[in-house]
């Protein structure tokens, strides 16, 4: 059965290790959207060593030996970042070749200019800046959506490349010395597209008619998302949201495959919740009890290393993930956080101008005004790190891992209780009823 692997929260829940988990379970990982202002962290050990890889563009299965990783349509790729990216892995010593990694030829690029335009616009939103990683992902998308972007494509044509990089990049000049920036350097624009292109031509691919054949064939998928269902551009806390549909509807329309292709979808959930940049946030905890969170939790951008703001779980986001997404099954990520905490919240609803809902507002300035109501549950001060067995956790654990599947509306097929693959408890029962058999 095919799965996809979707953020539930506002990103950063730990949906690299859930994939690197149930890599080995797939024939190929296919990345569907966003850019590489994600970041994907895997932590694995071999012979001993423990190693750290930070993906942004490249699925979290390329660690995996056999593994064919597919970059779909609904990124935007920036050539220089990918090419980083794949010297660093080859410098690890993991294998990148045309054979296990595939980027597809419709996937729109993101050029220098691109950052340099997001820095801009930014700058003169003023106190309303979203809080951008200024990596160009929303620049890059809006030429898309003009239908003036280039593609990766472009760049397996030499003989146009330079052309179509002088008219974009003339483009661009013109807006960024309109808002006060500086020109292109449009001369380094092309030399650069040119080794982009020598370097990334082999692995270009029609990844549509690749992941659609290897389904006919048997062959099973894995869908990793980037950023999460409240960065949604459609269903999240807009405009303080990403650029793409990071819900689960952007892995039929990113990778080029048809629903009925999407068996599973597993929500990533953490035991509390963050969020990086500006918007909404109703349980955040500006406190000592949010900085201890977020010390414990290593809460920081794995991409930008920015501090993520840190709150306790929030059942309303979580229902209504399960709901925009269908989620059959959730991975509860960061149990092990909670370990030293005397008594943890969970937000059960929103009273919003004195008014009480379990829904999620579709208006930021409302969600901004959205005042939690709180149950309160004990701590179990007691460490989990490592535990592989349900039965094993503290009886105050499972009493709040209960009371979470009960708010949110779907069973945990997965509890993180440490970064490493094998720190993690499987609930092969539930997995079981979502019709999937996972050999443990």
């Amino acid at each position: 059965m095919n799965l996809a692997i979707i953020g539930a929260q506002w990103g950063d829940e730990g949906k690299g290790k859930i994939v690197d988990l149930l890599a080995p379970h797939f024939d190929i990982v296919a990345r569907y959207q966003g850019g590489h202002n994600a970041g994907h962290t895997v932590i694995i050990r071999r012979d001993g060593v423990e190693q750290k890889f930070v993906l942004h563009l490249i699925p979290s299965g390329i660690t995996h030996p056999g593994k064919v990783c597919v970059i779909g349509n609904g990124v935007v790729v920036s050539p220089e970042a990918l090419l980083v990216e794949m010297d660093e892995l080859r410098a690890k010593g993991v294998e990148v070749n045309e054979r296990n990694l595939l980027i597809s030829n419709r996937a729109h690029l993101i050029l220098p200019y691109h950052a340099a335009l997001d820095r801009q616009i930014e700058a003169h939103r003023g106190g309303n800046a979203v809080g951008t990683t200024m990596r160009g992902i929303g620049p890059a998308y809006e030429d898309k959506m003009a239908r003036r972007g280039l593609r990766v494509g472009d760049l397996t044509d030499p003989a146009t490349l330079a052309e179509k990089l002088s008219t974009t990049g003339k483009q661009a000049s013109r807006l960024l010395t309109s808002l006060g920036g500086e020109p292109i350097d449009e001369a380094k624009l092309i030399d650069d597209g040119l080794r982009w292109a020598d370097k990334l031509a082999p692995h270009v691919a029609e990844t549509a008619y690749f992941l659609n054949n290897a389904a006919r064939e048997g062959k099973t998928l894995l869908f990793e998302g980037a950023q999460a269902t409240m960065l949604d551009i459609d269903h999240g806390t807009y405009p303080f949201v990403t650029s793409s549909n990071s819900s689960v509807g952007g892995a039929c329309t990113g990778a080029g495959i048809p629903p009925r292709l999407v068996g599973l979808t597993i929500g990533v959930i953490k035991a509390y919740t963050t969020r990086v940049g500006g918007g909404p946030f109703p349980t955040e905890l500006d406190d000592d009890m949010g900085e201890l969170i977020r010390a414990r939790g290593g809460e920081y951008g794995a991409s930008t290393g920015r501090p993520r703001r840190t709150g306790w779980f929030d059942a309303v986001i979580a229902r209504y993930a399960v709901m925009i997404n269908g989620l059959d099954a959730l991975a509860l990520t960061k149990l092990d956080v909670l370990d030293e905490l005397d008594e943890l919240k969970i937000c059960v609803g929103y009273r919003i101008d004195g008014r009480e809902t379990g829904e999620v507002p579709y208006d930021a300035g409302l969600m901004a005004r959205a005042e939690p109501v709180y149950e309160t549950w004990p701590g179990w001060k007691e460490r989990t790190v490592g535990i592989s067995r349900l039965e094993d956790l503290p009886a105050r654990a499972q009493q709040y891992i209960r009371r979470l599947e009960e708010l949110s509306g779907a069973p945990f097929g997965f509890i993180s209780t440490g970064a490493e693959r094998n720190e993690t408890i499987i609930a092969a029962d539930v997995l079981n009823r979502c019709g999937w058999e996972l050999s443990v």
